[in-house]
């Protein structure tokens, strides 16, 4: 029986020789496709798991590319980018990316990153009324958040904060997709009331705040709340 099928979308041949026999050593099926129009072509002939692909591609820019499968598909995409392009990253997880990796590419992070973008899209198919992390838990339908069984108050946009973050666990969510989940679409709010707001949770759910390993800081980008444990509901 096969893995998941991943679809690898990337020109680069060293990069493809490189992540195509790694990720089938660690037991998916892999297609790659190496322009934007072929990944199209390819995802609807031949639905997969998660996308992993690069940006920058010869016949179409990579957001483009997650704008058009985001018209029929709900597959993970996770953003292959080169470091320096921090606004790049932002655009194409605002996009409907689910998740990133720089370059050079680390082998073991990618692997991560598929692993947790199939456990988030695992849960997207179930009915999911608990979230448990580490020492967090979250119960969405009574709204109670507690730590090591402790009852954790929060205010009202501190738990959408924390909400959002958890359905998007072990992904980034960025500024511009914290502001919309919590003050609303179009609200005009600066990314510095974001910030305000994740030091006041983080103050509430991190034994040490100043060293956060529960909701972790995308530099730039956003933020990340740690992936659900692989047993948790």
């Amino acid at each position: 029986m096969s893995g998941p099928r991943l679809l690898l979308v990337d020109d680069e041949p060293q990069i493809v020789r490189a992540l195509t026999p790694a990720l089938q050593a660690a037991g998916y099926t892999v297609d790659v496709a190496v322009t934007g129009e072929g990944a199209l072509t390819q995802l609807a002939g031949e639905p997969c798991d998660v996308v992993i692909l690069d940006l920058g591609l010869p016949d179409l820019d990579g957001k483009q590319v997650i704008v058009r499968i985001r018209e029929w598909s709900a597959a993970p995409i996770i953003v292959l980018s080169a470091r320096d392009l921090e606004s790049e990253k932002i655009a194409a997880l605002d996009a409907g990316a689910d998740d990133f990796v720089n370059k050079p590419i680390g082998v073991g992070e990618l692997l991560a990153r598929v692993r947790a973008s199939l456990r988030g899209r695992e849960r997207r198919f179930r009915s999911q009324a608990q979230f448990r992390a580490a020492d967090l838990a979250i119960d969405f339908a009574l709204r109670r958040v507690t730590i090591e069984g402790h009852e954790v108050r929060l205010t009202p946009r501190e738990y959408d904060l924390l909400r959002v973050l958890a359905r998007h666990a072990g992904r980034v969510v960025t500024h511009r997709q914290l502001i919309a989940a919590v003050w609303g679409a179009g609200a005009q709010v600066d990314a510095q009331f974001v910030r305000v707001l994740v030091g006041q949770l983080r103050q509430k759910l991190e034994a040490e705040p100043s060293a956060p390993r529960l909701v972790t800081t995308e530099p730039g980008l956003g933020y990340r709340l740690v992936a659900e444990d692989d047993d948790g509901s």
